[in-house]
């Protein structure tokens, strides 16, 4: 499969800093984006190294024989541990973490995806949006539950309170999976700093418009900034040809 992609990221109309990361790979083997949280310097380290670490284990292990949701587990769980290390070293950095989602796309298997945090990924089909990921937070799991509903959530006190992120030793699991994609299909990764301004709907309704990719993202951040862009903006499109 051929697959266009493009990437972009925004510090926001509020933020001083972009504490976002992410990364494509040239080839387009894989893509990550990350959104780090504990302050300046530590939100910032902490994407940093995500993605770092997240590149050099796939790079050095894409011929290996581990299965592809396997290395992408291991990806991320490395990521965690050199995080882990990095706040031993600088205690001044102990409360930093980072969302992640990674998508791998590797020639022997279907197309997988690993994520940690409320940076999501979307699938963009025949007009459609469908939320792929399942947000990591106290807010999600309520709703699931039944005890908000999803405009409650939008604007809840603890929609930010995360339930799992990198950065942290009782990080006992990493949500792996096979992605559904064809011909004529839109990825969409984020973080929640688009999600945050733009309603599905909204997101939908700019990718239905925009045709070029660079278009699309470009539109898919001023959109939320217009909307107040108070937190960083970070969007990665992959389309499939």
């Amino acid at each position: 499969m051929k697959l266009n992609f493009t990437g972009s990221s925004d510090p926001g109309l509020v933020r001083s800093s972009n504490q976002d990361a992410f990364y494509i790979d040239p080839d387009g083997r894989f893509f990550i984006v990350a959104d780090g949280m504990g302050g300046h310097a530590g939100g910032e380290q902490a994407s940093y190294i995500a993605t770092e670490e997240i590149t050099a284990f796939l790079l050095s292990q894409w011929d290996s024989d581990q299965p592809t949701p396997q290395l992408l587990e291991n990806a991320i769980a490395q990521a965690n541990q050199a995080i882990l290390e990095d706040q031993q070293r600088h205690p001044e950095r102990s409360d930093m973490g980072t969302t992640v989602v990674a998508v791998i796309f590797r020639p022997s298997d279907s197309p997988w995806c690993g994520h940690v945090g409320d940076s999501r990924l979307y699938r963009f089909r025949e007009s459609q949006l469908q939320q792929v990921t399942e947000d990591h937070t106290w807010v999600a799991r309520a709703i699931k539950f039944g005890d908000i509903t999803e405009e409650e959530a939008r604007s809840h006190p603890y929609r930010h309170v995360l339930s799992r992120c990198l950065g942290r030793k009782d990080l006992h699991q990493v949500d792996v999976q096979p992605l559904d994609v064809k011909l004529g299909d839109r990825l969409l990764i984020c973080s929640d700093g688009l999600t945050e301004e733009l309603n599905n709907q909204q997101i939908a309704a700019h990718l239905r418009d925009c045709s070029p990719l660079e278009t699309a993202s470009e539109q898919l951040i001023i959109a939320a900034k217009d909307q107040g862009g108070h937190d960083n903006i970070t969007v990665v499109m992959v389309s499939v040809e």
